[in-house]
């Protein structure tokens, strides 16, 4: 019989990103969870984290200091890995907007453009019919 080393193979992704000093920062701030993707500029993620990932669950995921624990999280990795400017989109409601933003200059990443993404109806849904008594 082969030996369990033998058997179980671990899969090493050789990663062909093209990296610069300059990236940008996706944040997606919902009621219930923090998502953050740092990509570079071409739009390739690089990095990625949640407030679900860092270790939160339930409500304690749409917190504050959940969306500034997962974008430290995120971070980390990508400044390992050169990028030192980012732009940062947010998108969403959550309590986690600000929150982010604060995380991101305190890791040590400098911000260059921060844009709102955040969808806004201009018509909204049909109304509902009259109440007829």
């Amino acid at each position: 019989m082969a030996n369990k080393e033998e058997t179980t193979k671990t899969k090493v992704k050789k990663s062909n990103l093209k990296l610069t000093e300059k990236g940008r920062v996706y944040v997606l701030a919902t009621f219930n969870n923090t998502l953050v993707t740092f990509t570079n500029e071409a739009g390739d993620t690089v990095a990625w984290s949640s407030a679900g990932a860092a270790g939160f669950k339930g409500t304690r995921k749409s917190t504050p200091f959940a969306a500034t624990t997962a974008v430290e999280k995120a971070a980390s990795k990508v400044l390992e890995k050169g990028i030192k400017v980012v732009d940062v989109y947010i998108k969403g409601p959550g309590a986690g907007r600000d929150a982010a933003l604060r995380a991101i200059k305190s890791a040590g990443l400098s911000i260059s453009l921060i844009a709102d993404l955040t969808p806004i109806p201009h018509n909204g849904p049909r109304a509902e019919k009259r109440r007829r008594i």
